[in-house]
């Protein structure tokens, strides 16, 4: 039996889950957008029915699951109506642009059973699962130090940038919360939580916006040293984790879709593959992922407090970019 799932925002990223979940083929998509040219488009495109208010879609039907794609101030507002009408729960990255709701959304997820995740990508991709199961097997030892080197030409997969959430960090705006949270939430979930930072970032090129496109982080997650680099303007869609261990080191290239291992005293890289041939497949993975995990299966998506850790170093991110200070996160 399919899932009646409704996707709440159709722009982009949601479209994109829209589209993912209907190709599972376990799920009957209804879509929720405020826009009526965009949402007329979606219902047409995808041949879904449609509702143009939140509030009146949970009313009016029932959902098995909600998927909160609006912009990330209204995230955990759209997570607790979405839980108390019953449904499970999947919502975009980052999880907020403060911490002030985290009590409530913890609250109402204690009083109720439907599933809650939050939709960050790198917890279904092989590369990244791939280290993770290397360093959870302790062959490598102890983690010791991990750098991130990341970028793409953002106009290129968001040319509404200019329009959209992305202007503003009060909305989740700037490659802090756009780009670098997914470095920062999948090396987290590799190594442990961050417990302090000392972030560079700036404006450098993007047309039309002044929220930070380049972003040079230090970091420490315990005893563990950890550096990034991204911008969001160059022109290859590249990125590369290096950690190194005790015993050996870890490498992850998405652009190369590979991971490699080289124990120390090895002569090179041991490189295993990691396709992901189209970037919706991941999308799939993950929409696969969250049917499952509706049902009670065993769930490796991104926890809403695995969340609140990434939430709390952007945060403390943007701090530091902003006065110049390292940031203990607590």
């Amino acid at each position: 039996m399919q899932s009646r799932v409704l996707v709440v925002g159709c722009g982009s990223i949601g479209e994109r889950h829209l589209r993912c979940f209907q190709r599972t083929g376990r799920a009957e998509l209804v879509a929720c957008e405020n826009r009526a040219e965009l949402l007329e488009k979606i219902t047409h495109q995808y041949r879904v029915q449609g509702f143009s208010d939140y509030s009146a879609a949970l009313e009016a039907e029932r959902f098995d699951a909600v998927v909160i794609c609006t912009p990330a101030h209204l995230h955990i507002p759209m997570a607790l109506a979405g839980l108390r009408h019953g449904a499970a729960v999947f919502i975009e990255k980052p999880l907020s642009t403060r911490l002030e709701d985290v009590e409530e959304l913890r609250r109402e997820m204690q009083g109720c059973h439907p599933f809650v995740a939050v939709a960050y990508t790198y917890h279904c991709h092989p590369g990244i699962r791939g280290a993770r199961e290397v360093l959870r097997s302790g062959v490598l030892g102890r983690p010791l130090q991990a750098a991130v080197v990341c970028g793409q030409h953002f106009p290129t997969y968001r040319p509404a940038y200019r329009e959209i959430y992305y202007t503003r960090h009060e909305t989740g705006g700037g490659a802090i919360q756009d780009m670098l949270t997914h470095l920062v939430n999948a090396i987290e979930w590799l190594i442990g939580p961050s417990t302090q930072v000392y972030c560079e970032a700036a404006h450098q090129f993007l047309e039309g916006v002044t929220v930070e496109d380049t972003v040079c982080a230090s970091a420490r997650n315990g005893d563990v040293l950890v550096n990034y680099t991204l911008n969001q303007f160059q022109p290859p869609n590249e990125a590369t984790f290096l950690i190194h261990c005790e015993n050996g080191s870890l490498k992850v290239e998405w652009h190369e879709q590979r991971y490699g291992v080289w124990p120390r005293g090895a002569g090179g890289w041991q490189y295993h593959p990691a396709p992901v041939p189209e970037r919706d497949d991941l999308f799939v993975a993950q929409a696969h992922a969250f049917l499952d995990a509706m049902k009670g299966a065993p769930s490796d998506l991104c926890t809403v407090e695995e969340a609140v850790q990434t939430l709390k170093f952007n945060l403390a991110a943007l701090e530091s970019a902003r006065t110049g200070l390292p940031v203990t996160i607590r």
